[in-house]
């Protein structure tokens, strides 16, 4: 299969200098792409420079993680698309297990690697670590990654397994599958798009595989830090609006109303902290999220095919009042 690596930019050389080389190197085979989002800085005359066989995409505007690929993807004519953060460094035989999975069973659309953590490599890394789930309230949360703990990699998702969303660190997506979901949904800008993307995906019949033979390591908030409010803002919010956009049924409102209760105690743990910029992250992240529902109700899905979206009813539940860290303690 034709593979294209797309890693998009934005004002990022210092990331393309440390982290492209090894992209060059394991990807053998793939054509490598860079997807500018418009920089203002020399990144773009730098790659082409330094790394000529990387071919060049330059986006008209800085339409974040969404935009910014849709536009870059749409003239691509390979099979699968490969969608890299520029802060990931890859490794020997990252691309051969997961291509192989879109080979093997033509109902695979999307795919990620092991997610480890470049500072700490013998952790996951919290963007995807080894496949991404939900619960019933739209709170994401990974195998190796509950909240905020990591666990330690001791082998025990080598495994190839179906998830329900694949990190967008990482993202492999078959390109026709793609195209038929219209792609990313652009009013997300960024964080939690490719959770409403697998989600869709996976309405229409196709299965999200992690595969644990393939890993990656990702350095992680080069874009937005965890601690910047923008990121609580932007989580948040998405994580409401692809509630509203793929809970079908009027079950919907019942679940919205619980998780506008989560949050409210959330935005005051944030208060209790001394994080005053991250309680009001959630509160514009909600008055955001009113502006958008009447838009978003009519992108509402059609069909019922994930009542049991969700692994747990509340991750909330088990990680404060279980006291559950651990994936496999679900």
């Amino acid at each position: 299969m034709k593979v294209a690596v797309v890693i998009l930019n934005w004002n990022g050389k210092a990331l393309l200098e440390r982290f492209l080389p090894s992209v060059i190197t394991f990807s053998e085979g793939a054509n490598i792409y860079l997807a500018d989002n418009a920089s203002t800085d020399d990144s773009v005359a730098f790659v082409s420079s330094e790394f000529p066989s990387v071919k060049i995409i330059q986006n008209s505007e800085n339409g974040g993680y969404a935009q910014g690929y849709n536009d870059s993807l749409k003239n691509l004519s390979e099979e699968i698309f490969v969608l890299l953060n520029s802060d990931v460094e890859v490794t020997e035989n990252w691309l051969a297990p997961i291509i192989s999975e879109f080979i093997k069973d033509a109902t695979v659309v999307a795919a990620q690697p092991k997610l480890l953590d470049l500072k700490k490599k013998e952790y996951f890394e919290y963007a995807g670590a080894a496949g991404g789930f939900i619960d019933r309230y739209g709170y994401p949360f990974c195998r190796g990654r509950i909240f905020d703990v990591l666990e330690k990699d001791t082998g025990q998702y080598n495994d190839t397994t179906e998830i329900f969303w694949a990190s967008g660190a990482c993202l492999f997506v078959r390109a026709k599958s793609f195209r038929d979901a219209n792609g990313f949904d652009e009013d997300y800008f960024t964080h939690q798009e490719e959770i409403d993307l697998c989600w869709r995906l996976k309405n229409s019949g196709g299965k999200v595989l992690f595969v644990g033979e393939s890993k990656v390591f990702h350095l992680g908030g080069a874009t937005l830090h965890s601690g910047n409010p923008r990121k609580t803002f932007f989580n948040f919010r998405n994580s409401l609006l692809n509630l509203v956009k793929n809970v079908s049924g009027t079950r919907v409102f019942g679940i919205i109303f619980v998780r506008m209760i989560l949050d409210g105690a959330a935005a005051f743990q944030f208060l209790l902290k001394g994080k005053p910029k991250h309680f009001t992250a959630v509160l514009k992240a909600h008055y955001s999220f009113y502006g958008l529902l009447p838009k978003f109700r009519k992108k509402r899905i059609k069909i019922d095919l994930n009542k049991n979206y969700f692994r747990v009813t509340s991750i909330v539940f088990q990680f404060y009042i279980r006291k559950i860290k651990y994936f496999n303690q679900l």
